[in-house]
């Protein structure tokens, strides 16, 4: 039914209180006021969920206050796409995984190890936008084959990659990793993926990060270095102290090249002579921090570390006159889950699906460390999402809305119901797909 009304340009209407009281049949519905664009509701409903869309209409539709800003961001990226951009990059390099081989492994701090990774040939790796970040499947890890991702920390265009892996606690990856894996090892490793990255813009540019979130502002670091050098860089970065600081020496260098550039780094528990050497300030990076630094209000940022972390500082950069649309995040593991009707709810940890194993394909959950059978009773990979509590984006579940659109690391899909208008290539809409082969997906 949502596809019928969307198909045939009847989405409905929308109304907001004005005033409470009671409404009935034969009530005259007055319109009050038009908005900037005068786009009906059908107007922009088919301009997110239809193909064809005209250029000019979403410039109109991003025109709108009133609109939330998820959907800004999706018109913005509609936008790009309209206009022969590629948001997020574009398509992948390479297909499901390769098999790449460790040329060094660098022991940044006592939990901090650097992988550089080449071809197994030779020859040169496809370039990848400073952000994104690699898939790696670790054979020895264990019997099954952990799958994790990690940002890239690397300069951009260097023809091989490179990874910055931190020793969780009880961490079967990143423990085999950072103390097992030697030079010459190959690991299969998906392409470079990801939206975490640089815009285009002149303008001022925050960094911030804290622990191990230093890698991929890193590498945008690099990015800004090697391209733009003139643009007005403010590197922001909490840690506990120098031997949890890992990669420091680097973007301190870096940042010593740019002529406009700000470092403040803040460190929660160092010695007065560890600060000193490190020029560091005492303490954490708070939003009280943020905010006594007087940061651009045109800036554009970028916010990588723990969920809490990033909520503050992107609340601290809001009050301090940045705007919302211009702060970017990315998380380490899960993308926080988009579901109607449900707020404020505490998400539990990803775990297999309860009951007895099913016997269809594998499907692995590649951020959240899950992978099972796909349940004999399930209806789609949303379905079994759900049974293993890995966080989920969704709104219609009948593949109109594409909300849950999700990468495709390796794998197919099939469908029932057909979706209103197929994904991209690589991605799949997950509330109304089941898998037709083992499968890895970036959730």
């Amino acid at each position: 039914m949502p596809a019928l009304l969307v198909a045939h340009h009847r989405p409905g209407f929308y109304m907001r209180v004005i005033r409470e009281g009671r409404i009935q049949a034969g009530d005259p519905v007055v319109r009050t006021r038009t908005g900037p664009g005068a786009l009906s509701v059908a107007d922009v409903d088919a301009l997110l969920y239809l193909p064809g869309r005209d250029p000019a209409l979403l410039r109109r539709a991003l025109a709108v206050p009133a609109l939330s800003p998820g959907w800004q961001g999706s018109f913005r990226d509609l936008l790009a796409e309209a206009e022969g951009g590629e948001p997020g990059g574009g398509a992948p390099a390479w297909d499901g995984f390769r098999s790449l081989r460790v040329s060094d492994v660098v022991a940044e701090t006592d939990t901090v190890v650097s992988l550089h990774l080449t071809s197994a040939d030779g020859t040169p790796l496809p370039d990848a936008r400073a952000g994104q970040y690699l898939t790696v499947r670790v054979p020895g890890a264990g019997p099954s084959a952990p799958i994790r991702s990690y940002s890239l920390s690397a300069v951009p265009g260097s023809g091989r990659y490179r990874i910055s892996v931190k020793r969780e606690p009880h961490g079967t990856a990143s423990a085999y990793l950072t103390t097992a894996l030697r030079p010459g090892a190959v690991l299969d490793v998906a392409a470079p993926r990801g939206d975490f990255v640089l815009d285009g813009g002149t303008g001022p540019v925050l960094l911030v990060s804290a622990g191990i979130g230093v890698t991929p502002v890193l590498a945008m670091l690099h990015e800004l270095a090697a391209r733009t050098p003139e643009r007005e860089v403010w590197w922001l970065h909490g840690a506990r102290g120098p031997r949890e600081h890992p990669l420091g020496g680097e973007a301190h260098a870096v940042l010593g090249s740019l002529p406009h550039a700000h470092e403040h780094v803040y460190y929660s528990a160092a010695t007065p002579e560890e600060r000193r050497r490190a020029h560091a300030s005492p303490g954490r990076l708070t939003p009280d921090a943020v905010r006594a630094l007087g940061v651009p209000a045109e800036a554009s940022a970028y916010v990588c570390g723990p969920d809490s972390f990033m909520t503050d500082m992107r609340q601290a950069l809001t009050e301090a006159g940045v705007d919302p649309a211009r702060v970017h995040t990315e998380l380490f593991a899960t993308l926080p889950s988009l579901t109607p009707g449900l707020t404020g709810t505490t998400a539990p940890v990803p775990h297999p699906p309860p009951g007895p194993p099913g016997t269809g394909p594998r499907v692995t959950f590649a951020r959240s460390g899950v992978t099972a059978p796909f349940p004999d009773g399930a209806r789609s990979l949303l379905d079994l999402a759900d049974a293993c509590d890995v966080p989920a984006r969704w709104a219609c579940r009948t593949g109109v809305c594409h909300t849950c659109v999700t990468p495709v690391l390796s794998g197919d899909v099939g469908y029932a119901p057909a979706p209103l208008e197929p994904p991209p290539a690589g991605q799949a809409l997950i509330c109304c797909s089941r898998p037709r082969t083992d499968v890895v997906l970036d959730m």
